[in-house]
């Protein structure tokens, strides 16, 4: 006889069907057997399994186990193997009957005294137990977050519980789903003084999703303006709302299974690795950019990053996910955000005081940045320099709740115009449209189009830049209700094109030389 249950293995945020398989054959001595590719933790799984029992009264029979977990030639990690394995062992040994785990999974870990402890990855473990038409049993602590997924899943706080559960003495009740965290009061633009350009680039990255960089002299607000972009941009909708969700579910950051529809922003230290950026580990686990998925990743004092740690970016920016290869498998985690940076002109700064070096201290501190990473920036803006007149201003009447009202507008415009093409990797924003769709939509009038042309002449700009143009110019006229991209719009959106550190500094020492 063969008792089976399942669970699951996660690749990334793929929850993949585990067939757990427990045999019991004759023996003289109790004998513990795990196959098919555990890692170190499943394989410990029975030392666990042995205490719990013993905890809540039971012993493992004199007899060969042998536990195999199916396919046999997928990877197995983790310690969410436990519950499982200790519920097809209780079938095999007869205190569950033969059909009690026909239609559930499971997952969980196992504390030696008979407790169900909480694990990571329940919540896309639950939406595929639904897909596969199963009830998930989970830890009590991870109902809440299971609830997400549909009614019908279990949570059990310890191993005995589910023996009276399945013996119909005391049946476990579903549990309810996991309140949405309270609304994060966002950062408002009143607080910045000055700046307006800066502020008018920012409206426009947080309507179209375009990626921005400022430059600017230490001081000047780079910082606090990349901290307020959250506030301009709108709830996630509920498809976004799961896949971020499924992701924290993995990485861990889901407490007390509560979900947040405010847009994820991340920021890393200008230390972190590429693991602890992209993803990867021993057990790849998801990077900042995945955690920023469908929201903000802001790189403060960019040059500072690793030039490999930077360019590892370019292709999930341009793909929206991230693979991360590893010797016998690839795991993808969605990767689909939208990039802040900011740095300062030269190592030295760049303030009110000339750089001595000029301009080769700022060529050297530019030079870390790869032309192919800056190429996929849309939005390029020098932040000037705030000064006491500045300070001494009033608060701006403008809010940030006046700059989303106009966001979500030009928002609402995008999604109608590419609704016949929207799926789940395609975000229906401006950032995202492909070359057809930026000629049916985005085609300028004839003086914006001999405008471009001259400068895609004249500045060298690459296929993938003239098209970011485009884009830009499209989210302008969207932010004005403009339904044909004229001659303004392209000249606004040409404006933002990158221009070297080493040549603003340079005009700065001149200027101040004069």
């Amino acid at each position: 006889m063969v008792a089976r249950i399942t669970t699951f293995a996660f690749e990334g945020i793929a929850a993949n069907p585990v067939d757990v398989q427990v045999h019991m054959a004759g023996g003289n001595q109790p004998i513990f057997t795990i196959v098919g590719l555990p890692d170190k933790a499943v394989a410990e799984s029975r030392e666990r399994v042995r205490a719990a029992f013993s905890a809540i009264g039971l012993a493992l029979p004199p007899k060969r186990i042998t536990v195999n977990l199916a396919p046999a030639d997928l990877p197995k990690e983790g310690s969410h193997y436990d519950l499982p394995i200790a519920l097809g062992v209780l079938a095999i040994m007869g205190i569950l009957s033969p059909d009690a785990l026909d239609g559930h999974a499971a997952i969980g870990e196992l504390s030696l005294d008979g407790r169900i402890a909480a694990t990571i990855g329940v919540l896309p473990a639950a939406m595929q137990a639904l897909e596969m038409d199963l009830r998930l049993i989970c830890p009590e602590a991870c109902g809440p977050e299971a609830a997400w997924a549909g009614d019908g899943n279990l949570a059990a706080p310890n191993l005995l519980s589910l023996i009276n559960h399945f013996s119909g003495r005391t049946p476990l009740s579903c549990p309810p789903p996991g309140e949405l965290a309270a609304p994060i009061v966002p950062l408002d633009l009143r607080d910045v003084k000055g700046q307006d350009g800066a502020k008018r680039v920012l409206e426009i990255a947080a309507a179209g999703g375009h990626n921005l960089l400022f430059c600017g002299p230490p001081g000047s607000g780079k910082s606090m303006l990349a901290k307020r972009l959250p506030g301009l941009l709108p709830d996630l909708s509920a498809q976004e709302l799961l896949e971020a969700s499924q992701i924290q579910s993995v990485a861990g950051l889901l407490e007390r299974g509560q979900l947040s529809r405010a847009r994820p922003f991340r920021a890393p230290h200008h230390s972190a690795s590429m693991a602890a950026l992209v993803g990867g580990g021993i057990r790849a686990r998801p990077g900042e950019i995945s955690l920023a998925h469908h929201g903000v990743l802001f790189l403060d004092e960019l040059p500072e990053f690793s030039g490999q740690v930077l360019d590892s970016l370019r292709q999930p920016l341009e793909d929206g996910e991230v693979t991360i290869s590893r010797a016998n498998r690839h795991v993808k985690y969605p990767a689909r955000f939208q990039l802040i940076a900011a740095m300062n002109p030269c190592r030295c700064g760049g303030g009110e005081t000339p750089c001595r070096k000029a301009p080769r201290c700022a060529q050297q501190y530019q030079a870390r940045l790869s032309g192919p990473f800056l190429d996929r920036i849309d939005l390029f803006f020098d932040t000037p320099a705030v000064t006491a007149i500045d300070l001494a201003l009033p608060p701006p009447s403008e809010g940030s709740a006046d700059v989303a009202k106009r966001v979500a507008a030009a928002r609402v415009q995008q999604a109608e115009r590419y609704a016949d093409v929207s799926t789940p990797a395609h975000r229906c924003l401006n950032v995202d449209a492909t070359g057809a769709e930026l000629d049916a939509h985005a085609a300028p009038d004839a003086a914006g189009e001999a405008l471009i042309a001259d400068a895609a002449a004249k500045f060298n700009l690459s296929a993938r830049a003239y098209h970011r143009v485009l884009k830009v110019a499209r989210t302008i006229a969207d932010l004005e209700a403009s339904d044909q991209v004229r001659r303004v719009h392209v000249a606004e959106a040409l404006s933002y094109r990158h221009r070297p550190a080493a040549d603003m500094e340079t005009a700065r020492s001149g200027a101040l030389a004069h």
